[in-house]
């Protein structure tokens, strides 16, 4: 019985050994599935939309063969559709059936230029990343079916026209090892069993320990060690020997199976983790604070990856135009008040070698990043930064504005924040924040009414229909202004008493102002203020020297004048303006104040 018990479970242990094997050879189906682009090659531009991405589930792997660049990006479909629209491309869709399919699309908007036919894909502000490489490419994304992915050389040249996306599939066979370990374990049984049945055997045909049945009538005699005198056979050497053969014969057939068990447990050593369930318990992701975005909201203008490249860029690019005192070089990332307090800069580093720069924009770390929510352009983004030089540390607050598709994110308003500056709360980078419509009246004081109201007070002080409005308790600007009234004057008295005069004013700067909406329905809203102050002869005979005051000397190209001088600063100026209702006050974040003009007067 033990035989037939073994032979059952060597027939076992072969089923389930020979079906693991199977899992991992000829059952075993692809590893990965491939969809091939293939595209005529007449047009710049290639844009495979999320639909072809996401047709298979799991990561992308896109390939792309051409001559010369090879370049791809990835961003929001609504961007890349954005940035094609005034050229035409390549589309790469799917049909119902997931079969690929490409058509040519036609320009929507007219070109303000020649130069859209030639545009450089590389380094816009709309990618979340990009990928360059000289004759092929080759890189794994994983995107949801709102991104597409941009394929082009240099712009001018034709797209690579053979683009290949490669998704893995599931191959694992998580019951090939179990099959081959308990295959193996049903085989050692079996092999258990056999050396029992042999063994059982053996024993049942081994002579039996009794003597040769005598006589009653005669007496016992004692054996003679001479068995061939007294004429007895013995039969217990031949009996041996068949015993010795049987079990030779036993342990050759238990031989047999050991190979199989070689085989069973070189198997098991060459099978990988797929192989086996994946029995281990996933860790259970810890709870996030919840942050309820209004139904249709936009998704935010950028991302926290893409804001830190676009700080870094417009870094670079400042730094560059900083040490090269190039207008033109600035005028890349610079706009608004921003770019004009830096060319009056220019001119007078290159006319006063001692003249200091302006603080230079630092490109990391980012600690703040609060973009505008909007499908549309141009779009608004605000940023804090701090210096990473220990020797002068600072925290710069821009806002950066990019008004089409093409252009790169530039600043408009760069101010510095107070180490006692208490920001209030904003929304996450992920979700961004509504811009607030100059004439909201949904603030205690309009956006577009700010920079007046503030020159009112610079003006009027506490006279000042709007002192009560502001916090002037805690405006530092505000005394940095009146110190340096009294400061002029004092300076002009001594030269001048009675013989000349001074005045101040301020008002409202020609920048827009930008506001974006906080978390407890307020805004944080930058303005450009200018503040003027004019000096004069008071008699016919008196003239206005300029000894002291080389700055106003270099813009004006003249020592003195018989008219006086009128010198310009503008203020990029950051508030927290307060929700209507609140009792609240407008509080100043940062500023900037700097040289701007300076002209001989009428």
């Amino acid at each position: 019985m033990r035989f037939v018990w073994a032979v059952v479970a060597f027939v076992i242990a072969a089923a389930m050994i020979g079906a693991g094997i199977a899992q991992r050879t000829v059952f075993q189906g692809p590893s990965e599935t491939t969809k091939s682009v293939q595209t005529e090659g007449t047009e710049a531009y290639t844009l495979i939309d999320g639909s072809v991405l996401t047709s298979v589930p799991g990561a992308q792997t896109l390939r792309v063969e051409g001559e010369g660049e090879v370049f791809v990006s990835y961003g929001r479909t609504a961007d890349l559709t954005a940035w094609l629209a005034d050229v035409p491309y390549t589309a790469v869709t799917v049909d119902g059936e997931g079969a690929v399919q490409t058509a040519v699309q036609q320009p929507t908007v007219t070109p303000e230029t020649d130069a859209a036919a030639g545009r450089s894909p590389v380094d816009s502000d709309l990618w979340l990343d990009e990928f360059e490489q000289t004759g092929s490419l080759s890189t794994t994304l994983q995107l949801p079916s709102d991104m597409s992915v941009l394929v082009a050389s240099d712009g001018t040249a034709a797209a690579p026209s053979t683009v290949s996306l490669t998704w893995p599939i599931d191959d694992s066979t998580p019951w090939a090892g179990p099959l081959i370990v308990g295959g193996g374990i049903v085989l050692l049984a079996g092999l258990v069993l056999y050396i029992l049945g042999i063994r059982h055997v053996r024993r049942s045909r081994r002579p039996r320990r009794k003597g040769l049945p005598l006589p009653v009538t005669e007496p016992i005699s004692i054996a003679d060690t001479n068995a061939e005198e007294k004429g007895v056979v013995s039969t217990s050497p031949a009996r041996r020997g068949l015993s010795r053969i049987t079990g030779a014969r036993g342990g050759r057939r238990a031989l047999v199976a050991v190979p199989a068990l070689g085989v069973s447990i070189a198997l098991l050593a060459g099978c990988s983790a797929d192989a086996w369930p994946q029995l281990a318990a996933t860790e259970s992701p810890s709870p996030t604070p919840t942050v309820i975005v209004p139904e249709g909201q936009f998704p935010p203008a950028v991302t926290e990856a893409q804001a830190q490249r676009i700080v870094s860029r417009v870094s670079t690019t400042v730094a560059s135009a900083d040490a090269a005192l190039d207008q033109n070089a600035a005028a890349q990332r610079l706009a608004g008040a921003a770019l004009a307090e830096r060319t009056t800069n220019y001119r007078l580093r290159a006319a006063l070698p001692d003249r200091p720069a302006l603080p230079a924009i630092p490109a990391e770390p980012v600690q703040i990043v609060l973009p505008q929510t909007t499908g549309t352009w141009p779009r608004t983004l605000m940023t804090v930064v701090e210096s990473a030089d220990a020797a002068t540390p600072t925290t710069t607050i821009m806002m950066m504005t990019q008004e089409t598709p093409w252009d790169e994110y530039k600043a408009s308003y760069v101010g510095n924040l107070e180490a006692s500056t208490n920001l209030p709360e904003l929304a996450a980078p992920y979700v961004g924040a509504t811009q607030v419509p100059p004439d909201s009246s949904f603030l205690v004081l309009a956006p577009e009414k700010v920079a007046a109201a503030y020159a009112d007070i610079i003006n009027n002080g506490e006279n000042s229909v709007s002192w009560s409005t502001f916090d002037t308790a805690n405006d530092l600007l505000l005394s940095a202004i009146q110190d340096n009234k009294t400061k002029r004057t004092e300076e002009l008295n001594q030269t001048g008493a009675g013989t000349a005069e001074i005045s101040f004013t301020a008002s409202a700067g020609p920048a827009a102002p930008i506001a974006l909406a906080t978390l407890d329905t307020g805004a944080i809203v930058a303005v450009n203020v200018y503040e003027s102050d004019t000096a004069k002869p008071t008699n016919a005979d008196a003239v206005i020297k300029l000894d002291n005051n080389p700055a106003v000397k270099a813009l004006t190209g003249v020592d003195q004048s018989a008219t006086g001088f009128t010198t310009t600063y503008t203020d990029q100026v950051f508030f927290y303006v307060p929700s209507q209702g609140s009792e609240d006050q407008i509080r100043l974040l940062g500023y900037r104040s700097s040289l701007l003009e300076a002209k001989v007067s009428p």
